[in-house]
């Protein structure tokens, strides 16, 4: 029998996020548990949290986690806004032997990624067709690409050189905050990233999410680049539901 619920943690620099989800319909049901990102964010400290989270929800299926990192086969080999102890964790056996479940029970994602599979099967189906971007913007920026719905995983556009500088330590959402930029300010560092961007991989779409995208009337209409731009229709819950989808169905990269 498919799974109708699911349970997917989302790993961020700032706050790890989880909550119970709806398969069917692509939602949160209740709301989602909340804790800071510990300091340092090494493999352990974080795992405890992903338990505590995970016990707090009383869950004993499969769970899907998120990192901001490339991720193979349940193998982290970088570590953006997280603790450097994580490159070349095996992050797959550490969460299944902190939470008391099976490799297979565990599926470990990017977390664009997961924020960008939600999107894509729960999402505008016209992200669905051609080339789409999906961008979180947070305390880094994470991609997706997907090529007519298909997944190209681990891409790390979030890093690409605009201007002589990594381009997350200009255009994150976390910049906008510590440098105390305006709406249009910060715009228009996003406007210049997108366009390095657009005209590196062409995309038919882009969809912007994270946090940020709640506030999305007061940036994303200042845009103004040749590619549609779309705000995720999850927002910053979608990294959660792609990471629950993913455990329920075995799907890891």
């Amino acid at each position: 029998m498919e799974a109708t619920r699911g349970f997917g943690i989302d790993i961020g620099g700032s706050g790890i996020k989880g909550a119970l989800v709806d398969l069917a319909e692509g939602q949160l049901i209740g709301d989602r548990i909340r804790i800071d990102t510990p300091k340092p964010s090494t493999p352990e400290a974080v795992a405890d949290v992903v338990a505590e989270i995970t016990g707090q929800a009383g869950w004993d299926g499969p769970v899907g986690v998120t990192l901001p990192a490339v991720v193979k086969k349940g193998v982290a080999h970088t570590a953006a806004n997280i603790d450097r102890k994580w490159i070349g964790t095996d992050a797959d056996a550490l969460f299944a032997k902190r939470l008391g479940r099976g490799v297979d029970d565990i599926a470990m994602l990017n977390d664009a990624d997961a924020a960008g599979m939600a999107e894509i099967r729960w999402g505008d189906p016209i992200a669905r067709r051609g080339v789409t971007a999906l961008l979180t913007f947070g305390t880094g920026i994470g991609s997706a690409v997907f090529q007519d719905g298909k997944l190209v995983p681990n891409t790390e556009f979030g890093h690409i050189e605009v201007d002589g500088f990594d381009a997350e330590k200009k255009a994150a959402a976390s910049v906008k905050d510590n440098e105390e930029l305006s709406y249009p300010e910060w715009a228009e560092r996003v406007n210049r990233y997108l366009s390095v961007l657009e005209n590196l991989i062409w995309p038919d779409l882009f969809i912007v999410g994270g946090g940020v995208s709640k506030k999305s009337h007061k940036w994303v209409p200042l845009l103004d680049i040749r590619t549609p731009v779309l705000v995720a229709s999850l927002q910053n819950n979608a990294g959660i539901v792609g990471a629950a989808a993913a455990a329920a169905e075995g799907i890891e990269h």
